[in-house]
Protein backbone atom coordinates (compact mmCIF):
# COMPACT_ATOMS: atom_id res chain seq x y z
CA UNK A 1 0.00 0.00 0.00
CA UNK A 2 1.74 2.84 1.08
CA UNK A 3 5.24 2.08 -0.67
CA UNK A 4 3.42 1.82 -3.80
CA UNK A 5 5.29 4.73 -5.45
CA UNK A 6 4.16 3.78 -8.96
CA UNK A 7 0.40 3.52 -7.98
CA UNK A 8 0.47 7.08 -6.44
CA UNK A 9 2.43 8.38 -9.50
CA UNK A 10 -0.73 6.65 -11.74
CA UNK A 11 -3.25 8.72 -9.23
CA UNK A 12 -1.42 12.08 -9.72
CA UNK A 13 -0.70 11.51 -13.21
CA UNK A 14 -4.71 10.52 -14.00
CA UNK A 15 -5.70 13.20 -11.62
CA UNK A 16 -3.89 16.18 -13.10
CA UNK A 17 -4.90 15.16 -16.82
CA UNK A 18 -8.58 15.77 -15.81
CA UNK A 19 -8.21 18.36 -12.70
CA UNK A 20 -6.62 22.68 -10.77
CA UNK A 21 -7.51 24.61 -4.50
CA UNK A 22 -7.34 21.19 -3.79
CA UNK A 23 -5.00 19.15 -1.50
CA UNK A 24 -3.89 15.52 -1.71
CA UNK A 25 -2.51 13.61 1.36
CA UNK A 26 -1.63 10.01 0.85
CA UNK A 27 0.35 8.29 3.14
CA UNK A 28 2.36 6.35 0.16
CA UNK A 29 6.32 6.77 0.51
CA UNK A 30 7.73 9.62 -1.42
CA UNK A 31 10.19 11.72 -0.87
CA UNK A 32 9.38 14.64 -2.47
CA UNK A 33 6.67 17.69 -2.50
CA UNK A 34 5.20 17.95 -6.32
CA UNK A 35 2.44 20.81 -7.33
CA UNK A 36 0.48 20.70 -10.09
CA UNK A 37 -1.93 23.40 -11.13
CA UNK A 38 -4.64 21.65 -13.34
CA UNK A 39 -8.86 22.25 -14.30
CA UNK A 40 -11.35 20.56 -14.00
CA UNK A 41 -15.33 21.21 -14.73
CA UNK A 42 -14.79 24.73 -14.43
CA UNK A 43 -12.92 24.61 -11.02
CA UNK A 44 -9.05 25.53 -10.85
CA UNK A 45 -7.40 23.00 -8.51
CA UNK A 46 -3.16 23.17 -7.34
CA UNK A 47 -3.07 19.58 -7.00
CA UNK A 48 -0.24 19.10 -3.89
CA UNK A 49 1.47 15.10 -3.87
CA UNK A 50 3.11 15.62 -0.32
CA UNK A 51 5.50 13.03 1.11
CA UNK A 52 3.71 10.00 3.37
CA UNK A 53 7.31 9.10 5.02
CA UNK A 54 6.53 9.26 9.21
CA UNK A 55 9.53 12.51 9.24
CA UNK A 56 7.48 14.21 6.38
CA UNK A 57 4.23 14.14 7.73
CA UNK A 58 4.39 16.46 10.64
CA UNK A 59 5.38 19.06 7.40
CA UNK A 60 1.72 18.46 5.94
CA UNK A 61 0.07 20.95 8.11
CA UNK A 62 2.11 24.01 6.31
CA UNK A 63 0.41 23.30 3.52
CA UNK A 64 -3.03 23.63 4.72
CA UNK A 65 -4.22 26.96 4.53
CA UNK A 66 -7.05 28.05 1.81
CA UNK A 67 -7.37 24.26 1.09
CA UNK A 68 -11.28 23.57 0.38
CA UNK A 69 -10.95 20.17 -0.21
CA UNK A 70 -8.88 17.14 0.67
CA UNK A 71 -8.36 13.54 -1.09
CA UNK A 72 -6.69 11.15 1.55
CA UNK A 73 -6.19 8.25 -0.30
CA UNK A 74 -6.45 4.76 1.24
CA UNK A 75 -4.86 1.00 0.20
CA UNK A 76 -8.55 -0.95 0.89
CA UNK A 77 -5.86 -4.16 0.44
CA UNK A 78 -3.80 -2.98 3.39
CA UNK A 79 -5.68 -4.15 6.51
CA UNK A 80 -2.83 -4.10 8.96
CA UNK A 81 -2.06 0.04 8.22
CA UNK A 82 -6.37 1.02 7.81
CA UNK A 83 -5.61 2.43 11.80
CA UNK A 84 -2.49 4.08 11.17
CA UNK A 85 -4.54 5.96 8.21
CA UNK A 86 -7.80 6.52 10.40
CA UNK A 87 -5.40 8.33 12.82
CA UNK A 88 -3.63 10.46 10.52
CA UNK A 89 -6.61 11.56 8.84
CA UNK A 90 -8.55 12.29 12.14
CA UNK A 91 -5.39 14.25 13.36
CA UNK A 92 -5.16 16.63 9.64
CA UNK A 93 -9.28 16.86 10.16
CA UNK A 94 -8.47 18.37 14.12
CA UNK A 95 -6.35 21.07 12.55
CA UNK A 96 -8.22 24.56 12.25
CA UNK A 97 -7.12 25.45 8.75
CA UNK A 98 -9.05 22.20 7.23
CA UNK A 99 -12.56 23.10 9.34
CA UNK A 100 -14.12 24.12 6.19
CA UNK A 101 -12.56 21.41 3.93
CA UNK A 102 -14.49 18.93 2.25
CA UNK A 103 -13.12 14.89 2.19
CA UNK A 104 -13.03 12.92 -0.63
CA UNK A 105 -11.94 9.53 0.62
CA UNK A 106 -10.11 7.21 -2.43
CA UNK A 107 -10.61 3.40 -1.17
CA UNK A 108 -7.95 2.51 -3.75
CA UNK A 109 -7.07 -1.54 -4.80
CA UNK A 110 -10.80 -2.01 -5.30
CA UNK A 111 -9.40 -4.65 -8.42
CA UNK A 112 -7.65 -7.00 -5.37
CA UNK A 113 -9.49 -9.81 -4.34
CA UNK A 114 -9.42 -9.24 -0.79
CA UNK A 115 -9.41 -5.03 -0.83
CA UNK A 116 -11.94 -4.02 2.00
CA UNK A 117 -15.19 -2.53 0.31
CA UNK A 118 -16.17 1.19 0.43
CA UNK A 119 -18.32 0.51 3.71
CA UNK A 120 -15.72 -1.34 5.44
CA UNK A 121 -13.23 1.25 4.81
CA UNK A 122 -16.04 3.92 6.24
CA UNK A 123 -16.19 1.87 9.39
CA UNK A 124 -12.20 1.62 9.98
CA UNK A 125 -11.79 5.15 9.23
CA UNK A 126 -14.37 6.30 11.63
CA UNK A 127 -16.11 8.21 8.76
CA UNK A 128 -18.98 8.33 10.18
CA UNK A 129 -17.95 10.02 13.24
CA UNK A 130 -17.27 13.00 10.96
CA UNK A 131 -20.76 14.42 11.48
CA UNK A 132 -19.65 18.38 10.71
CA UNK A 133 -17.72 17.20 7.97
CA UNK A 134 -19.44 16.72 4.36
CA UNK A 135 -17.21 13.64 2.83
CA UNK A 136 -17.82 10.96 0.49
CA UNK A 137 -16.23 7.88 -0.47
CA UNK A 138 -15.44 6.54 -3.89
CA UNK A 139 -13.89 3.14 -4.64
CA UNK A 140 -11.06 3.50 -7.43
CA UNK A 141 -8.40 1.54 -8.91
CA UNK A 142 -5.38 4.34 -9.88
CA UNK A 143 -4.38 1.75 -12.79
CA UNK A 144 -7.81 1.13 -14.26
CA UNK A 145 -9.42 4.80 -13.89
CA UNK A 146 -11.95 2.93 -12.58
CA UNK A 147 -13.93 5.31 -9.77
CA UNK A 148 -11.21 8.44 -10.39
CA UNK A 149 -14.08 10.80 -12.14
CA UNK A 150 -17.37 9.73 -9.65
CA UNK A 151 -14.90 10.79 -6.93
CA UNK A 152 -13.60 14.36 -8.53
CA UNK A 153 -17.35 15.23 -9.58
CA UNK A 154 -18.17 14.97 -5.85
CA UNK A 155 -15.58 16.84 -5.16
CA UNK A 156 -16.13 19.48 -8.11
CA UNK A 157 -19.65 19.96 -7.21
CA UNK A 158 -18.95 20.10 -3.80
CA UNK A 159 -16.40 22.53 -3.83
CA UNK A 160 -18.30 24.87 -6.10
CA UNK A 161 -21.37 24.77 -4.24
CA UNK A 162 -19.34 26.21 -1.06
Amino acid sequence: MYNNRSCWSVYVCRITEILESIFILSLYSNAGFNVETVEYKNISFTVWDVGGQDKIRPLWRHYFQNTQGLIFVVDSNDRDRVVEARDELHRMLNEDELRDAVLLVFANKQDLPNAMNAAEITDKLGLHSLRQRHWYIQSTCATSGEGLYEGLDWLSNNIANK
